[in-house]
């Protein structure tokens, strides 16, 4: 896929949704994984590192269509800076800075509040009265799915600052793509912008964290399928709904990752769910459904 203009959305886009909700949310078991064996930014330009070094030899072999142009180099970069440098780096932060995984996930969930009150300005949307329903709907059920199963209390400011920071880099991301994003090939797109994501970590993990790796067999398992299952699938599907579709409906997707979170968990490694974490995650359901109705 050559790099141009949206064009028309292509047809394995309409899996796009439930592919992308899977991959990002078993993301945070295998992210609570790798940081128990590496410092969180040395973990995070790790996984860029290894993301550059999987697509140099293919960019190699597939010749992919380059950017056309400053401004195509200029905003593939500043999604990267956006996403993949500011966005994981302050969720890494957070975590390590006290916030709970729950207090952390009520923060992002709040990104498609954001986004709505944003995109008519922003973006050119208009957010009716049922989108809006919607998406209080799934911001209540997810936050009853959070408050069910952990604690969210925090035991540092910085680590709640670094969670709003990465609201907003998340936030500023999307309604970016939308606004500026063209096709580009899924190959150039992540070669371009991980490289950006590992020139803003790499400074800041050599001059704040002891480069500390401890090479375990879960580090390996929890790196691959962040490298794969996050860097390289889950982003390219973000960009590309949110280049075919409304910012605010594909936002919406954000309020089931907690309960997608949490059944994973249950299937994966039998954690037990209450029962009012299953009425979140009917509320969530609903809410994401009544916010993507036409």
């Amino acid at each position: 896929m050559a790099t141009g203009s949206r064009g028309a959305a292509p047809r394995w886009l309409g899996l796009a949704p439930a592919v992308f909700l899977l991959l990002w949310s078993g993301g945070f078991a295998f992210l609570k994984m790798g940081l128990a064996h590496a410092e969180p930014l040395t973990f995070l330009a790790l996984r860029y590192a290894v993301v550059l070094a999987a697509l140099l030899p293919l960019a190699a072999v597939l010749r992919p269509a380059w950017p056309s142009g400053a401004a195509a180099w200029r905003h593939l970069a500043v999604i990267g800076v956006l996403i993949q440098g500011l966005y994981f780096a302050l969720s890494y932060l957070a975590l390590d800075l006290g916030l709970t995984a729950g207090g952390l996930a009520i923060l992002v969930s709040l990104q498609p509040i954001v986004v709505a009150v944003l995109a008519p300005r922003l973006a050119g949307e208009r957010v009716g009265g049922r989108r809006w329903a919607g998406l209080v709907l799934g911001l209540s059920g997810a936050v009853l799915v959070i408050g069910a199963r952990s604690a969210v209390a925090s035991t540092s400011a910085l680590g709640v600052l670094s969670a709003v920071g990465a609201l907003s880099a998340m936030t500023a991301g999307t309604l970016y793509e939308k606004r500026f994003g063209t096709t580009h090939h899924p190959v150039t797109a992540n070669l371009v912008q991980c490289a950006v994501g590992l020139a803003v970590v790499l400074p800041a993990a050599l001059a704040l964290e002891e480069p500390r790796v401890d090479w375990t067999a879960d580090l390996l398992v929890s790196l691959a399928y962040l490298v794969v299952g996050n860097s390289l699938v889950s982003i390219t599907l973000l960009l590309a709904m949110i280049r075919h579709g409304e910012v605010s409906r594909v936002s919406a997707l954000f309020f089931l990752v907690p309960p997608t979170a949490a059944l994973i968990a249950y299937v994966v490694l039998g954690e037990t769910l209450p029962a009012a974490a299953w009425l979140g995650m009917a509320l969530a359901a609903g809410g994401v459904a009544l916010a993507n109705r036409p």
